[in-house]
């Protein structure tokens, strides 16, 4: 018997003077009002309406055409270009929505419509801020503020209402502005030897920091980056990292400016200006200047971090302040809680694969993934916050199944979303596709996910292994295989999950959804796409990736 789902239209429009957040919680309610009878649906819209002090959508008041375009960009598989293409013709706002990378992280402080809104109206003054966008955001960002700064287009026309403000809690420990300590405890492989990933199950103490999550939600902290990478960008400035150095309004050792305060990863086109205004070679001159415009006249754009930059560019002598102004601030890393409180009380654990690579003569860190793997030893503090969840989240309702797509450590919320069924009794079915390269070194969790099987709490378990058989099989395969199961799961009404890489790996999940649902589900392409579109907006396929 297929399940039927009441999808309801949002009922605080996107121009309401509420935050995203805020906006979301309101929906929630006031859809739950109108799933019961007449009177309350008629009590809802009233509250509804003098709570916005104006009528609700469908009675006499609409957003703005420019607020009520669906932002069909809002997809983090897609690229920039594409992106930037779906929002031509649109406000300034609107495209500086779509320049984001879609991902509402909260890494920024924001949501990736939030963000641009607050940039729009001159709230946000810094445009590098999207960690995942990284400098395509940055430079679509920077072309499209000039536009608002009397270029060729005029600025979006300031809403009626006041624009949504940041997501950002002034609670502590609830956003990166009022980060918390807390005490990090260990550290173990999950991986085996031999694996080619190097992947950690982190935990860390929350016992005194006062803080508490929901399966979902994200941890966030700051990480340093690593003490030689600073000791060499402070030789080649040639400046003893003791040296005190003044700059926005702050006096500090040059080596806690390196360690704390700025980003030493790819370098932005602000060092590349700032290091052609120092050099005399017109060569130089010009390869700085295409650098700065995102052009790759050598090739080797793709592996110019900072130090990297300076390096090919050894003529060049920048004052150390002004150095420091042409660099990224260093933001903090975000990680998908693995734990549940109601299984691990007073403390978090992260999943997290230590990146590291080699290019050239030098071997390339990631910035948080190896802080926790190699920076930190049990008992060190470190600065925390948590990030509520924007849209990933299990159903209120044990009782409702669940289909779960995480492969790698894209399995990290789906430990918490088990572990917190496990510890609550939920009665619902819980199907997990999981995967990785090798079984033998990779399967992450092994001797957890039997313990959860044997207790019920995981009811089917699916898994690929790419790289033990003559072919490579994916997740996405595996859900093809199980096709008219995974169909029943969603017509009983399952929530689908997925976690994990944004551009290839939730892309390939989405697309082999739909082929599951048009061969199963008796649908035509069009057809089983507005059924996946359909779940999305009913929050019942929901995705958490990077």
């Amino acid at each position: 018997m297929t399940a039927q789902t009441l999808v309801l239209p949002p009922l605080v429009p996107e121009n309401a003077p509420f935050s995203t957040e805020q906006r979301a919680w309101l929906n929630g309610f006031f859809a739950g009002l109108l799933s019961m009878d007449g009177g309350m649906q008629a009590l809802s819209r009233d509250a509804a309406t003098a709570l916005l002090g104006s009528p609700l959508p469908g009675e006499g008041a609409s957003a703005p055409a420019e607020e009520d375009d669906g932002a069909p960009w809002h997809d983090a598989s897609l690229p920039i270009d594409e992106r930037m293409e779906m929002a031509a013709g649109k406000p300034v706002k609107r495209r500086m929505f779509a320049a984001m990378a879609q991902q509402d992280c909260g890494q920024c402080g924001y949501l990736c419509e939030s963000y641009s809104a607050a940039i729009a109206t001159g709230e946000e003054k810094k445009l590098n801020l999207c960690v995942p966008g990284g400098k395509e955001t940055t430079r679509m960002l920077k072309k499209l503020f000039a536009e608002l700064d009397g270029g060729d287009a005029a600025p979006a026309k300031p809403a009626a209402v006041p624009a949504p403000a940041a997501p950002a809690s002034a609670e502590p420990g609830r956003s990166r502005e009022t980060p918390v300590e807390a005490a990090f405890l260990s550290k173990r492989a999950v991986s085996g030897e031999g694996s080619d990933k190097e992947t950690n199950h982190v935990e860390i103490d929350l016992s005194a920091s006062g803080l508490t999550y929901e399966p979902g939600d994200s941890f966030g902290l700051f990480a340093t980056n690593a003490p030689e990478l600073c000791a060499a960008v402070a030789a080649r400035l040639g400046v003893a990292e003791d040296v005190e150095v003044s700059h926005d309004g702050h006096t500090l050792p040059l080596k806690t400016w390196l360690a704390e305060r700025v980003a030493l990863g790819a370098a932005p086109d602000a060092l590349f200006e700032l290091l052609g205004a120092y050099v005399e070679s017109s060569d130089d001159k010009q390869t700085l200047a295409k650098l700065a415009e995102g052009e790759d006249p050598d090739g080797d754009l793709a592996t110019l971090d900072v130090l990297a930059a300076l390096e090919k560019f050894p003529a060049a002598t920048p004052p150390i302040a002004e150095l420091l102004g042409a660099l990224d601030p260093l933001q903090p890393r975000l990680y998908s809680i693995s734990s549940a409180l109601s299984a691990d009380p007073a403390k978090v654990s992260l999943t997290v694969a230590a990146v590291r690579y080699r290019i050239g003569d030098r071997t390339r860190l990631g910035l948080a993934s190896t802080y926790l793997a190699d920076r930190v030893a049990p008992g060190d503090r470190l600065k925390v916050y948590v990030q509520k969840a924007h849209g990933f989240a299990l159903p209120k309702d044990g009782a409702v199944p669940i289909v779960m797509v995480g492969p790698g450590t894209g399995v990290a919320p789906f430990r918490s979303f088990l572990r917190e069924r496990k510890a609550t009794n939920a009665a619902g079915g819980a199907w997990l596709f999981y995967g990785h390269q090798h079984e033998a070194t990779d399967y992450y969790y092994r001797d957890e996910i039997a313990d959860l099987q044997a207790a019920g709490a995981l009811t089917k378990l699916s898994l690929a292994w790419s790289r033990d058989g003559a072919e490579k099989v994916y997740v996405q395969d595996r859900m093809r295989e199980s096709g008219a199961e995974l169909w029943s799961w969603l017509e009983s009404g399952a929530h689908f999950y997925v976690c994990g890489d944004a551009k290839r790996m939730a892309a390939d999940v989405e697309k082999a959804l739909v082929e599951v649902v048009a061969a199963h589900g008796a649908k035509s392409a069009d057809e089983a796409k507005a059924f996946v579109a359909g779940l999305k907006k009913a929050g019942r396929y929901q995705a958490d990736v990077y």
